[in-house]
């Protein structure tokens, strides 16, 4: 007997932009540009110069393998130079503008990058990283005319480069992590990983984006693959609106209006800036049906006022770096779900709980416990590292506190680093946080470690407030019967802005680099 066979088609991320070029050629992808306006390309388009890209890169000796750097905003200008990268096989290894020079450098340095493709209002920077960093031989720039830009390249080039003729696990993106906690590390994603996680964004219980859609993602393409926008968009053939840097409440609410944007994705400080914009001059954004958010917990107030606000629904989520980033996705339609709560892992991932040794909890449902997560889109080995960051069974340990409810919703409570031991005891910092972030008034709320000569550790919280009128009585009273006494914070720091990482996180280092000294 002979068994028939199927065809070998390789799940490569070339794929998406080569599907939507030829079932949805006309639909968009809209860039913003400063100061109003924007710039509008179709897939197909789009593709010819991703197909472009790749040939001007070849021309420069970058072959498959290779890594090239980005450095740049979202634009459409850097989608074609992420497919132009991935579709010959190159591995593009996107750089935060946030960070400096230095740091950027020492990231290029590790992935051995000889080309840099940045933006043009960040040359500057890039300047510096060149200089700094021992590979880099050619700087291009996109969205602009300084420097040596890519657009008169790009006009010249063939389009007859040839993409996807590697294996599926061929490396295709490498991003370092926030570092919020400790040091950044390097994460290597894959054509397959990446295209099943596509895969996963695009169920109905996922992320649910369709040719229907007209999606904004302000979460940037510089970290964490921008939650795997640019490819779930053309993959299901949905309008992709990209902001450049205009991340502004004022900048959204126009893309909004203009666009027609339906589903909107990115960290909940963005949202909060939208929505102070428009209580602040009127208007509405009728077209606009869901918000995704991510990346840092949302405070119940915050997810209440954006949906009464805008007429939304606001689906939470949970993921990281390493996960490529999604993990979890709270269902649209899922009514009077808490805001804390993340939602259910889609088929290609799985959690965990275990206690501080690994060991898998007895129970699963309604327990605390460590959360860890395996998957075909989870990391097995960080960048230039020998070593598994997963264990014999291939659970990796994401560092968070959680719970899983009967349903199997998702609810991080915590960073296992966070935890506060005083007098020999924990204290959960984000209990504290989900309390005192409810209340009207605050914006933002953090629970940091403070050295005491005789419990070791001592809560403090720091604020950032809408109505300073709360006073810290209040603030700290809030606690009493919904946490115990003695983790009740022994001072309130107010901060007139609460400081951020890089991707829109509490930059929990630099609090406690600030404010944790006796």
């Amino acid at each position: 007997m002979i068994d028939g066979t199927m065809q070998d088609f390789a799940l490569t991320l070339d794929r998406f932009l080569r599907h939507a070029a030829k079932w949805h050629p006309d639909a968009e992808v809209v860039t913003a540009r400063a100061g109003g306006g924007s710039d509008r390309i179709g897939y197909a388009a789009l593709k010819d110069r991703a197909t472009a890209v790749s040939s001007v890169l070849a021309g420069l000796g970058v072959a498959a393998g290779d890594r090239v750097a980005t450095l740049a905003w979202n634009s459409a200008a850097h989608v074609e130079a992420w497919y132009g990268v991935m579709g010959m096989g190159a591995v593009c290894h996107t750089l935060n503008p946030r960070l400096t020079a230095e740091q950027l450098s020492a990231m290029v340095d590790q992935s051995g990058a000889r080309v840099l493709i940045v933006s043009a209002d960040l040359l500057s920077l890039a300047n510096g990283i060149a200089a700094q960093a021992r590979t880099i031989a050619h700087v291009l720039t996109i969205d602009g005319e300084a420097g040596t830009p890519l657009e008169p390249m790009i006009a010249d080039a063939a389009r007859d480069a040839v993409w996807g003729e590697f294996p599926e696990t061929a490396p295709s993106g490498l991003c370092f992590t926030s570092g919020t906690t400790g040091a950044p590390k390097g994460v290597t994603y894959t054509h397959r990983s990446s295209f099943l996680h596509t895969l996963r964004l695009l169920q109905v219980d996922g992320m649910a984006i369709s040719a229907t859609d007209t999606v904004l993602a302000v979460v940037p393409m510089f970290h964490a693959n921008a939650w795997g926008l640019p490819f779930a968009a053309p993959a299901a053939g949905a309008r992709l609106v990209l902001p450049g840097r205009q991340a502004d409440g004022a900048s959204l609410a126009r893309l909004i209006a203009e666009e027609g944007v339906t589903v909107s994705v990115g960290v909940p400080t963005v949202w909060l800036g939208l929505v102070e914009h428009l209580d602040a001059v009127g208007g509405d954004l009728p077209s606009l049906k869901r918000v995704i958010v991510g990346g840092a917990p949302l405070p119940p107030a915050l997810m209440e006022r954006i949906e009464m606000r805008l007429g939304v629904e606001v689906q939470t989520s949970w993921g990281m770096t390493e996960l490529s980033p999604s993990g979890t996705v709270a269902r649209f339609g899922d009514a009077g779900r808490a805001a804390s709560v993340s939602g259910r892992p889609a088929i290609g991932v799985d959690l965990l709980l275990t206690d501080a040794e690994g060991r898998a909890l007895a129970e699963q449902r309604e327990v605390e416990g460590h959360l860890r997560v395996r998957g075909a889109a989870v990391v097995d080995r960080y960048f230039g590292q020998i070593e598994s960051a997963a264990d014999a069974d291939g659970w990796f340990a994401t560092g968070d506190l959680a719970r899983i409810d009967r349903h199997g919703n998702l609810t991080i409570t915590g960073r296992a680093k966070d935890l506060i031991k005083s007098g020999g005891e924990w204290i959960n910092p984000a209990e504290i946080e989900a309390v005192v972030g409810a209340l009207p008034g605050v914006s933002l709320a953090a629970v940091i470690a403070r050295s005491d000569a005789k419990w070791g550790e001592r809560p403090i919280l720091l604020v950032e407030m809408s109505d300073e009128a709360v006073s810290d009585s209040a603030l700290l009273g809030s606690l009493k019967g919904r946490v115990a006494p003695w983790w009740v914070p022994d001072a309130v720091v107010r901060l007139a802005a609460m400081p951020l990482a890089p991707t829109g996180k509490i930059d929990k280092i630099r609090l406690r680099r600030d404010h944790g000294a006796a």
